[in-house]
């Protein structure tokens, strides 16, 4: 985990577009920070969004989903999964990724991928915005949400 090569940006003008940011609520501190980066984000864009906590990051997808139906133009699911002793990890990061994906392509609209899968709590902390991270996953994710909005908007014509 560097960040080494993640691209610069700037702020792009996403007057008028509306957001959702989905967050689970396990290991809040981490998630807080997480969510915190995508708002700076869509504040600093002018975007129009609402906060949606659900349980967890398995309930991502489908609270994706309904967002997208109910007519947002983008969704930014956060998430945060720590490795533990059993498979439960592997079956929820596989969910969560497969899920979301798929509610991107079956919409036609972007989700902001933001769910850290982790080894360990400090290496959320790492990704999580906070000062002295090393990256900002939060911010990243609504950053590429919007920018990915903008792109299949000028696409569509």
């Amino acid at each position: 985990m560097s960040g080494h090569g993640a691209p610069k940006t700037e702020i792009v003008d996403a007057t008028g577009l509306r957001v959702v940011v989905v967050a689970g609520t396990w290991h809040e501190v981490i998630t807080e920070g997480l969510i915190s980066g995508a708002e700076r984000v869509l504040t600093a864009s002018g975007a129009d969004y609402t906060v949606v906590r659900v349980a967890g990051s398995f309930e991502l997808p489908v609270t994706a989903k309904t967002a997208l139906e109910a007519g947002a133009d983008a969704v930014i699911a956060l998430g945060v999964i720590i490795r533990g002793g059993t498979p439960h990890f592997e079956f929820v990061s596989a969910a969560a990724t497969d899920g979301l994906t798929r509610v991107a392509l079956d919409t036609g609209k972007p989700v902001g991928f933001g769910v850290l899968t982790l080894d360990d709590e400090q290496q959320g902390i790492d990704r999580a915005g906070f000062d002295g991270s090393r990256e900002d996953k939060g911010a990243e994710a609504a950053d590429a949400a919007l920018r990915t909005t903008l792109t299949l908007r000028a696409l569509r014509g």
